[in-house]
């Protein structure tokens, strides 16, 4: 600690130490030694990781967003990522060997813990909660981006610390880390990855962000820290090319179903109720393959299914197979059976 505070005299005080330069190095030094605080390894911080990652398996399982979004809120690995960029920004070997070994401890028994409760649980389908964190994209990024720098902005402005709360909400760190764990334990190593990357992304979005908000507030100068932030933008943007072949698959499947959605109610099959329920596209087939779970008063033809490739290929551009999962529509009424009891009182 003494070198690195003797580093901040030179670089912020130098040979003219007025009183002005000597308060920002004293707040300096108090955020520097706030950080070493939050990003300890101590019982605290594993008690908050084990019961974080407990809610929100659990939640995941249960499909229950409220109780995931209570995990957020408990799940404390924002700091140790704090941490390790104002460490690594200002040279802190110290204070970056403390975060992470603290991020990569509570990961660790994170995944592991939530492997275990998967295993225990048995479940064999998982629900739109767990599946929804398996497919990361750019808007993934920018929301991490974005709440890494409000979480930055939040160390050195006390006014906004208030907001952490809603960032950690935001930004959902331990709930991919559980489906890590979800997804070992059936051997879904599709699933778990999709959640790594989703980590990752969450974990180098606001580690970037965090430092230019620091360097931006003038807690860093840029001329000493641009090699640390070049890495960091760089290892940033490796991730683009897979979140944005994920961003155009989802531009994709909306633009699909959109289409999908018009075709049934006033396109080719406008002769019967058609309730388009779901929308599943193989993208990696020749052509994409999409299966439609429907809701139908009358069975759905062959001639209909063709008509409507049809109309997707001319809105699209491009082929699909269509395949239709039906489920036929009856209506039941109670006043349908007490009608012929009311006849035959009469009589």
């Amino acid at each position: 600690m003494s070198r690195w505070y003797h580093r901040l005299w030179k670089n912020w005080v130098g040979q003219s130490a007025n009183p002005s330069n000597l308060a920002e190095l004293e707040k300096l030094r108090q955020i520097q030694q706030d950080l070493c605080v939050e990003s300890q390894l101590d019982t605290p911080y594993l008690v908050l990781i084990i019961g974080s990652c407990v809610i929100a398996t659990l939640g995941l399982l249960s499909n229950s967003a409220a109780v995931i979004i209570g995990a957020m809120i408990v799940a404390p690995l924002m700091m140790p990522i704090r941490g390790l960029a104002f460490g690594a920004l200002i040279g802190d070997a110290s204070l970056f060997r403390r975060a992470l070994l603290s991020l990569v401890v509570g990961t660790t028994i994170a995944v592991i813990l939530s492997c275990l409760l998967g295993v225990i649980a048995g479940f064999s389908v998982f629900g739109s909660e767990i599946l929804a964190r398996s497919t990361p994209n750019l808007l993934d990024l920018g929301i991490a981006v974005a709440a890494g720098g409000v979480c930055g902005y939040a160390l050195v402005e006390p006014k906004v610390s208030a907001t952490l709360a809603g960032t950690a909400i935001a930004v959902a760190l331990m709930p991919p880390v559980c489906v890590v764990g979800l997804g070992l334990s059936q051997g879904n190593w599709v699933l778990s990855w999709g959640a790594f990357l989703l980590f990752l992304t969450n974990l180098l979005g606001i580690a970037l962000a965090c430092m230019v908000a620091f360097i931006l507030a003038g807690y860093a100068h840029w001329t000493k820290a641009r090699g640390v932030l070049a890495v960091a933008t760089v290892l940033t943007s490796v991730l683009v090319v897979p979140l944005g072949i994920s961003f155009l698959e989802l531009t994709r499947q909306n633009r699909l179903e959109a289409n999908l959605r018009q075709a049934l109610l006033r396109g080719t099959i406008t002769f019967q109720r058609v309730e388009l329920i779901r929308a599943r596209t193989d993208w990696y087939t020749n052509p994409p393959q999409t299966r439609l779970t429907v809701r139908a008063q009358q069975p759905i033809t062959p001639h209909q299914v063709k008509l409507l490739e049809e109309f997707l290929e001319r809105k699209m551009g491009q082929k699909f197979v269509l395949i239709f999962d039906v489920n036929p529509i009856q209506e039941v009424r109670a006043d349908r059976d007490a009608e012929p009891n009311r006849q035959e009182s009469r009589r």
